[in-house]
């Protein structure tokens, strides 16, 4: 089984939603289990998807994506990043983006490369 990652800011939380709206057939049709931060695994739960919800981002939920990555416990992460606006957990967006580099996870950071990966599995 593959465990996808996502997040979303604020601003991109629709887009994820329609974006996994795209490839719903591919999601389903493989094993995949997702995790989510916290506000974004609640729009997509209420999208109709199965998500483990984890914290809200800011509230720790970028670390604890982080803490899986270096624990192998995560195959891909999609994050739909807002980069014209300031966040306060910075420090933990950069940490996961760092980890996903160390240990050689797919990272996404917009839809293009996201559509690269998800039609890669």
């Amino acid at each position: 089984m593959k465990t996808i990652a996502i997040i979303a800011h604020d601003g991109k939380k629709p887009e994820m939603v329609q974006f996994l709206n795209q490839f719903n057939e591919i999601l389903n049709s493989k094993e995949i289990k997702i995790i989510a931060t916290g506000t974004t695994g609640a729009k997509t739960e209420a999208a109709g998807y199965k998500v483990e919800k984890l914290l809200s981002g800011p509230l720790g939920g970028d670390a604890q994506i982080a803490a899986r990555i270096a624990e192998k416990q995560v195959d891909m992460v999609i994050f739909f990043r807002d980069p014209l606006d300031k966040h306060p957990h910075e420090p933990d967006i950069f940490m996961l983006m760092r980890l996903c580099d160390v240990h050689n996870v797919p990272l996404a950071t917009n839809p293009a490369t996201a559509r690269l990966l998800i039609r890669g599995l």
